[in-house]
């Protein structure tokens, strides 16, 4: 018996020898996410964008999905113990955590997407989006389209960062309409970015005081504003990928968001030797956008702009005066 139990636990102990040598002799690339993926386009952009910087560098890649607040910094533990060379994570939930872990691993990359850390060390890298210039853009078309100068904008909850979806907005839609109002309402709760019904309940309060169009910048929770759109007969802007799809007939258009390209421009810094890289990409760069300016793309989005002419001019004026640095859209993170 003795002599068995010997024999098993050389076995055990020469397979995970073996796995850390694997992980040691090649890149090995982990991707966190925040929550759970579901469906929450951003988060998914995130695993197809690590995928396809593993395969462009023939890497090891996996992803650990987390799901409360304990779990995020168990995954990124993990991640070290499994001998990462490259932990991918998305989102301001990582902050805390990377401050404090990153430098006890110097050997290990860390690529934080759509936040950064003050003071960052040389193996900390950010790759962030400037938002609020396709949300003032989606606040443009919401003002010249809307029939009852009510609008409204649902985010998932109420922190600086994302006031770059509801600020813009709103400043987008009093451009082209100053007599436009905006209501802005707040997600919250426990699962502010992949709860519909609570989505949904702030929709529905908004449109019962009159918005005809919302703006809905809650990742998950948008499946339920979409529902309460087409029970309730209002129209609808999302984010980050095109959601026109999702409910044919009441989404105008989304702010786009390329984070996947963006992770994948972030890793071949990297592996070009960059430390603390940082990379901040918008309208110019394509890392922002709307499906107003796709045109090839435009016809069979199902967006409901596709038809709308005078506002498709308008978008795409406004969009290349902020390409061209004409018009600044100010950061509302740090405009005060």
């Amino acid at each position: 018996m003795k002599k068995h139990l010997a024999t098993i636990t050389a076995l055990v102990f020469t397979f995970f020898s073996q796995v850390s040598l694997s992980h040691a002799s090649t890149d090995f690339f982990v991707y966190v996410s925040p929550d759970p993926i579901g469906v929450n386009a951003f988060l998914e952009m995130g695993k197809t964008g690590t995928e396809a910087a593993a395969k462009k560098y023939q890497a090891e890649v996996q992803t650990y999905e987390s799901s409360t607040a304990a779990a995020r910094r168990e995954n990124v533990e993990a991640a070290l113990n499994e001998g990462a060379s490259l932990i991918v994570l998305l989102g301001f939930e990582f902050n805390d955590i990377i401050t404090e872990v990153a430098p006890t691993a110097p050997e290990v990359q860390f690529l934080i997407v759509d936040q950064c850390i003050p003071n960052q060390p040389p193996n900390v890298h950010c790759a962030v989006f400037r938002e609020y210039e396709a949300s003032y853009l989606a606040g443009v078309a919401a003002g010249m389209m809307t029939e009852s100068n009510k609008i409204g904008v649902v985010g998932a909850l109420d922190i600086p960062f994302l006031h770059r979806y509801t600020d813009p907005y709103a400043e987008g839609a009093k451009s082209v309409n100053p007599n436009v109002d905006v209501e802005i309402r707040w997600v919250g709760g426990d699962n502010p970015f992949g709860d519909p019904v609570r989505a949904k309940e702030q929709a529905l309060a908004m449109h019962s005081a009159g918005s005809d169009i919302i703006f809905t910048a809650t990742a998950g929770g948008d499946f339920g504003v979409f529902e309460g759109a087409q029970e309730n007969n209002f129209k609808v802007l999302s984010v980050d990928v095109n959601r026109c799809v999702n409910a044919p007939g009441y989404v105008i258009d989304n702010t786009l968001k390329g984070v996947d390209a963006a992770v994948v421009n972030a890793i071949d810094a990297i592996k070009s030797g960059a430390t603390a890289s940082f990379t901040a990409v918008g309208l110019k760069e394509g890392g922002m956008g709307l499906m107003a300016l796709k045109p090839d793309e435009l016809a069979n989005s199902q967006c409901l702009i596709a038809d709308q002419e005078n506002v498709l001019s308008q978008v795409r004026k406004v969009a290349q005066e902020i390409i061209a640095g004409s018009l600044v859209i100010e950061d509302p993170m740090f405009a005060n």
